[in-house]
């Protein structure tokens, strides 16, 4: 049999499979982010941004969840203007009712983010 010009010592073998099973050990770990809000926390008719998300509560008693990433660049939503919610660094406007553009640069509507409920307290993301 030919000798072959590409050798793997123990020692790279050992060390390849060690990063490999590291690797796939922390995906396999990755948490999703969530984030646990009191109901009464969210203005009716308006919305909250916390740890990432962005809880809305439209109308008395029905509440949505957005990513706060906007869509257009990724960069934080940081204002709350009555029942809409601003990227401030390229001025795009979003409905917090069903996460539409209503101004700006952006052409993609807010991202949804799970929201369960459980009596008084509202579970987001995770």
């Amino acid at each position: 049999m030919p000798e072959s010009r590409f050798t793997c010592s123990r020692r790279m073998f050992l060390l390849g499979t060690a990063s490999t099973f590291a690797g796939v050990f922390l995906a396999a770990c990755g948490a999703t982010p969530s984030v646990e809000v009191a109901a009464a926390d969210v203005p009716v008719g308006s919305a909250v941004i916390f740890d990432g998300f962005i809880i809305a509560q439209p109308t008395a008693g029905t509440y949505v969840a957005w990513s706060q990433q906007c869509p257009h660049q990724r960069n934080p939503i940081t204002e709350v203007e009555g029942d809409t919610v601003i990227c401030t660094y390229h001025n795009s406007v979003f409905d917090i009712r069903d996460g539409s553009v209503i101004s700006g640069i952006a052409r993609d509507p807010l991202t949804p983010a799970d929201l369960e409920q459980t009596g008084g307290t509202l579970n987001v993301g995770g």
